[in-house]
């Protein structure tokens, strides 16, 4: 897929990036190149290979969901700058 200048510039508007006129046709052909690498990578045939979540295979340790402590909210509100009725207190944002 070929991408012009009027489409380069549309796509720089939608992204919100300012691009200067004279490097349209810069972009554009860079454009058009990241859209032959995935066209290329649509050509791999992956049919047989698992999708994976990483590099190397690895397990992450399991431990029991259990409650280890609870029961800590005046603990917790001693940390706090601003603490009211149990929450903490923050300034106000929005007017």
């Amino acid at each position: 897929m070929s991408i012009d200048t009027d489409t380069a510039r549309r796509i720089a508007g939608l992204a919100r990036i300012r691009v200067e006129e004279a490097d349209l046709p810069g972009l554009a052909g860079e454009l058009s190149q990241i859209l032959g690498w995935v066209e290329q990578l649509q050509a791999v045939d992956v049919s047989g290979v698992e999708p994976m979540t990483s590099v190397t295979p690895m397990a992450l340790p399991m431990r029991e969901d259990t409650v280890t402590s609870g029961d800590m909210r005046d603990k917790v509100m001693a940390n706090a700058p601003d603490a009211r009725e149990g929450f903490f207190a923050v300034p106000k944002v929005v007017e």
